[in-house]
């Protein structure tokens, strides 16, 4: 069971994820108290629920790179353009659009 409350934690964290803004896989998978596992919050966003609504799209790779391929990633790219985040050659610039939650929100909102 401890798995599947990992999985709505991270399903949680990208939930949380402010419009304009992206988060990195590792970034998620650490807010959610899963060290090491941005790989998981891949897998994870690719089979979620569609009921659960995720923002999916404001998740890229560590270098700000999207990570999905064709279809999907145009429709990323273009989801994030009308959130206002720019977006060049499928990579967004972390350094301007990461999100960095606040001490509430990693207080109150992502504890256990």
């Amino acid at each position: 069971m401890p798995q599947r409350s990992g999985h709505q934690q991270i399903y949680h964290v990208v939930s949380l994820i402010p419009s304009g803004c992206v988060a990195t896989y590792g970034q998620v998978a650490d807010l959610a108290g899963l060290p090491g596992r941005a790989r998981l919050v891949g897998r994870l966003l690719r089979t979620a629920p569609s009921h659960l609504n995720l923002p999916w799209h404001r998740v890229v790779r560590a270098n700000g790179q999207i990570a999905v391929d064709g279809n999907s990633a145009v429709t990323q790219q273009n989801k994030l353009l009308a959130e206002g985040v720019v977006v060049t050659a499928k990579r967004v610039n972390i350094k301007r659009f990461l999100w960095q939650p606040t001490l509430y929100l990693l207080l109150h909102e992502l504890s256990g």
